[in-house]
């Protein structure tokens, strides 16, 4: 009877350590989940582009994925030529849309989401050659402030010109969008205290990338946070360019920056730290990246990091 008692107590301890464990479990599991729940959703978009997105579009999953802030879901559109009647991302599902997408329109029940999303809060990301996007989608070009081919001109909107320490429209007649020879280049904050540049260099050196000039559209409820001088010595335009800009779109957040031409420009940490901050931004209204990284590119000095194989990448020996 005495060795019946004692198992039984044996066999009630096993069962309450495991109903212990599997209450931590849960606890752990929960905690997990609820911090999961309050990443920031994105939705890259792409498929189609005049610029190699296969290649971009990893590294700017990579940057925001491993920031710990991000969950990244890619919407990539059918290839140029074939069915996009389908094309129908759920934007609604996520608290904002970068993208990586210049190719054909999107069908018009997909357009009439995307306004709708943005306009209800959405948040948006316009990276480089996605400004080339849609260059009859009016409410597109109110939501990126300033665009670039597509034949825009004068009639899409103004340039934006740096003159006496102001930002002005110029309405002068010509194309709209150009870029000289591939160059690092200096990105000059104007509103140094903007979230997304708060705390950083006032100006900084940003690696090898196409400086889009000539960039004109509505330029409505559009702040230019930051320029980079287009040198007529790189076949640019002596202009100081709009290359970081905020533009808002009924509820909704649009950061915008033309950086980003090819993979090596998405290596520099400068352009990596902007987005992050500025999707983040886009997204929630507010920036939590508030330390500096120790490796952001100083006035003189270019940097480089890969955030899908974690290291700065060797340099490539110039050919003789």
């Amino acid at each position: 009877m005495k060795n019946l008692f004692q198992f039984s107590r044996l066999i009630m301890g096993i069962v309450f350590a495991a109903l212990l464990f599997s209450g931590f479990s849960a606890i752990a599991t929960e905690k997990k989940g609820s911090k999961e729940s309050k990443k920031i959703k994105v939705l890259l978009v792409d498929g189609q582009n005049n610029h190699n997105w296969a290649k971009t579009s990893p590294i700017m999953k990579a940057t925001l994925e491993k920031s710990g802030r991000f969950t990244v879901d890619v919407a990539t559109a059918p290839p140029r030529g074939k069915d996009m009647s389908k094309f129908r991302p759920k934007f609604k599902n996520y608290d904002v849309v970068l993208s990586n997408y210049n190719g054909q329109d999107w069908p018009e029940a997909t357009q009439k989401d995307f306004e709708e999303y943005v306009k209800a809060g959405g948040g948006v990301s316009i990276i480089h050659a996605a400004n080339n996007s849609f260059p009859k989608w009016k409410a597109f070009n109110e939501m990126i402030g300033l665009g670039g081919w597509g034949g825009r001109n004068e009639k899409s909107g103004p340039y934006i010109r740096l003159r006496d320490g102001k930002f002005v429209e110029d309405h002068s007649k010509g194309r709209g969008g150009s870029h000289g020879r591939q160059h690092p280049f200096s990105v000059t904050h104007h509103v140094p205290d903007h979230p997304i540049l708060k705390g950083l260099p006032k100006k900084w050196l940003h690696a090898r990338d196409e400086l889009y000039d000539r960039l004109r559209g509505p330029a409505k409820n559009m702040k230019v946070l930051a320029t980079s001088f287009a040198a007529k010595s790189h076949g640019g335009t002596d202009e100081h360019e709009p290359i970081i800009m905020t533009i808002s779109y009924g509820k909704g957040r649009i950061f915008h920056t033309p950086m980003g031409h090819s993979p090596h420009s998405m290596l520099c940490t400068g352009f990596q730290f902007i987005l992050l901050r500025g999707t983040e931004w886009a997204a929630k209204g507010k920036v939590t990246f508030k330390k500096i990284p120790k490796n952001f590119p100083t006035e003189d000095k270019v940097s480089l990091f890969d955030p899908i194989k974690g290291e700065v990448p060797a340099e490539k020996k110039k050919k003789k």
